[in-house]
């Protein structure tokens, strides 16, 4: 089956091999540390900032402030700790691994991306892009958001054991993908250019896809990405004013499953379990078992995708101080 694609290409590069974290007072008189290069297991007693184009790699760092990432600057985080928010600028980049932030992540407008793999964060905001020309992504792996996520713009894709603890909205994403994941509360999608996928997931509060311009799949055997099985809906489910194709194959649905104003009509296997019946127009689409089968012998595209986006950006977040010694 055709695959998900990737929006753009990272273009980040090199290796941070310079140790420099500067300390300079702020606006306010409090101190701020100016982070350029690499750090370790230290406490930064205050906050920490990336000033523009520069990058920052830290392993085992306590941050007892916020961080701020300048436009077009980069930080990598494992190991670490942060006692308050982190907020990345224009073409700014944040990786975290292995990290607590005890506050909000907010990626502004025409931010490069946020990538979060075994971390635990507050609410996540992607801004909208705007006038800007950067097409954000938010990629998260095997993490907990502590609140909520939403996203204006970009690649999002949830994925391996991600839960949010509250809702998940999108609002005019590149796309919006959630695989085996858990969120607590609704989902929403809407005006999504090349539509959502959501497989091996459970939803637990009421789950909406409208208006999305490219194709919705629930469950496995769709048109857009691979997977080997559906997911768990804990409240009604709506799919309406979609292109491109709806298909809902392998769910239970402890709900109404509404499908209204799609072009094509959705396609509903006779596999899924519906406890509150289906409402508007579909098209039987069958069980594909065997379909579902070959699913498994896929790679995963949407994780190497995440995976080779993410390494991309690293290394490109690690290597622009090679340019400069």
């Amino acid at each position: 089956m055709p695959r998900r694609t990737v929006a753009k290409l990272a273009t980040v590069s090199a290796v941070i091999t310079a140790s420099v974290l500067a300390v300079a007072p702020s606006a306010h008189a409090d101190l701020v540390t100016h982070c350029i290069g690499t750090g370790g297991a230290v406490t930064v007693p205050n906050d920490l900032y990336v000033p523009a184009g520069e990058s920052c790699a830290l392993t085992g760092t306590t941050i007892t402030g916020n961080v701020t990432v300048a436009a077009g600057g980069n930080l990598v985080v494992i190991g670490g700790t942060v006692s308050g928010e982190v907020r990345v600028a224009a073409d700014g980049y944040l990786d975290a691994t292995d990290t607590t932030i005890a506050g909000q992540v907010v990626l502004a407008a025409g931010g490069y991306g946020a990538f979060l793999r075994d971390a635990q964060t507050g609410n996540v905001t992607v801004r909208p892009k705007g006038a800007a020309t950067i097409d954000s992504f938010l990629f998260v792996e095997q993490s907990t958001i502590v609140g909520t996520v939403n996203a204006g713009a970009g690649e999002v894709r949830l994925d391996r054991g991600t839960q949010v603890e509250r809702n998940l909205s999108t609002t005019g994403t590149y796309y919006t993908d959630v695989h085996d994941s858990f969120v607590d509360g609704t989902l929403s999608v809407l005006n999504s250019a090349t539509g959502s996928v959501v497989c091996g997931s459970a939803v637990r509060g009421l789950a909406t896809f409208a208006g999305n311009l490219g194709a919705v799949q629930l469950g496995p055997n769709g048109t857009l990405d691979s997977c080997a099985s559906g997911g768990y809906w804990g409240r009604d489910v709506s799919v309406t004013n979609t292109t491109g194709g709806v298909t809902v194959d392998d769910n239970i649905i402890d709900g109404r499953l509404t499908l209204t104003s799609n072009n094509p009509v959705a396609q509903v296997a006779d596999n899924n379990r519906i406890r509150g019946g289906v409402t508007g127009d579909q098209a039987a689409a069958g069980t594909s078992r065997m379909a579902r089968a070959a699913v498994a012998d896929r790679e995963d595209a949407g994780e190497q995708r995440a995976e080779a986006r993410r390494a991309s950006a690293t290394q490109e977040a690690v290597a622009a101080g090679a340019a400069r010694l």
